[in-house]
Parts: C-alpha cells; structure tokens; sequence
C-alpha cells in the first residue's frame, strides 16, 4: 500500500467552475468518496481536493491559494484562520470527531498497555506529528504532557509533517510506534495494529467552514451542507469518524 506523505490534487489548469475543498490529511479517504457522491448529485460542479496539514492549509489560504471550503482537524487551525479574517462569518461548524491511538507495525511482538511501556530500550523511533504545524502532534504533545513522558520520550521523536506521513513511517516499519488518529489506523490495517487507544484531555473535533474570498460560494455552501447531512455523515462514519 502506498501512503502519501502530502496529497495536493490542485492543478494550475483547474477550471473556473472547479470547487476547490482544503482538507486535513486524515480526512483523505472519506473526503475523496464524500467528493464523488457530491458530483454525482451535482454534476455541474467539479469537487478539487487539496489535503496537507490543518495549518498548511491555512497558510496557503492566507497567502491567497485558491480554496472555497476549509476542514481543519482541529480547533486551533480554524481559530487562527478566523482570527486572520479567512473564513465567512457564521458558516464554522464541526462536523465529525475523531480519536487518538498508538499504532506499531503489524510484524511488531511488543506488548503495550501503557504510554510508559515507551521508555523501554526496543522503543529506539516513535513518530508524532510536529506540533508546532500538525494537529494531531498537538494532541499527542498533549497526551505526553498529562503521562509526564514529554522529555524522556524527545529523544526518541520522529516528527512527521501530517499523520499520514507519520502513518507511512509506521506501517513501512521505518519506527518502532507512531500516534495516529483511529481513522487512519483504519485505513492501514494490515500494516499497522493498534496497541493503545488513547483518552485526548481536549475533544478531537473537526470544524468545517467556508473560505471568506470564496469563488463559488453557493457550491462550498452546498458542499458544507452535504458533508452535515444524514448522507454525508453516513460516509464519514464509514471510515470510522465519530459524530462531533
């Protein structure tokens, strides 16, 4: 199975009538069915999908990159494009929810039941997101706080630009453990296997909205109200998101 490590789908030659959808990494493969069932009950809109990390995104809609709807995987990207004056006033609403888990390659034998089962010496590589940019690293940086382990395990860091690079590391065994969203565990299965389910202190919520200097601000609309309705959530359900 192939990973990629930053999906961008948009083209210089895109067309005027394209809408152009911005979406956290981890929502790849529900976003790419959640385009197609769109198209297909609105054949005249062309749905471009631009996946990277929450806060690359935004930073590519603030220096003026073409997008139409913003899906962050976490609140703290969504406050800093509304905080920039990025997003439309009163169209930010969460739409799924997520959960954080320890994954190790599928050849792994180690036994885990707990975050300081890491210290031990076979646990040389773990991979998280960088915080500073990935939201899931925040999550993790989080969790690592609360456990008391954010300085032993440093010198261990693998940082990844998004969880689907951090994904990647783990399920070509490149690092001995990596943290990952569930849903993307989900979509790797047979690579990668779960050794913890982990409790985040902070809701893992994704917040929806549309792009204030929108192109075709009626299709994002139409496109933020298909991914809230029964149909839309039932895809993203599909690949394991949660309701927010």
């Amino acid at each position: 199975m192939c990973l990629l490590l930053t999906i961008v789908l948009i083209s210089p030659a895109a067309s005027a009538a394209d809408l152009v959808v911005s979406a956290a990494s981890s929502l790849t493969n529900a976003f790419q069915e959640v385009a197609r069932s769109y198209e297909a009950r609105h054949p005249e809109t062309h749905v471009v999908l631009n996946f990277a990390s929450s806060d690359t995104l935004m930073r590519q809609i603030a220096n003026g990159a073409p997008a139409d709807v913003f899906a962050s995987a976490d609140q703290v990207a969504m406050d800093r494009a509304q905080a920039q004056g990025l997003i439309a006033a009163g169209t930010r609403t969460n739409f799924a929810a997520n959960q954080l888990v320890l994954i190790v390659p599928s050849s792994s034998h180690a036994r885990i039941s707990s975050l300081k089962d890491l210290l031990a010496p076979g646990f040389k590589r773990i991979a998280w997101g960088n915080p500073a940019s990935v939201p899931v690293g925040r999550y993790t940086e989080r969790v690592l706080e609360d456990a008391g382990l954010t300085k032993a395990l440093e010198r261990k860091a693998v940082l990844a630009q998004n969880v689907r690079q951090c994904l990647d590391y783990v399920s070509r065994d490149e690092v001995d453990a990596g943290f990952v969203y569930a849903t993307d565990a989900a979509v790797a299965s047979g690579h990668v296997q779960v050794a913890l389910r982990l409790p985040s202190p902070q809701p893992i919520t994704y917040p929806i909205a549309i792009v204030a200097q929108a192109t075709h601000s009626s299709a994002a609309q139409s496109f933020r109200r298909f991914v809230l309705s029964p149909e839309g959530q039932a895809l993203l359900a599909k690949y394991g998101f949660l309701e927010p």
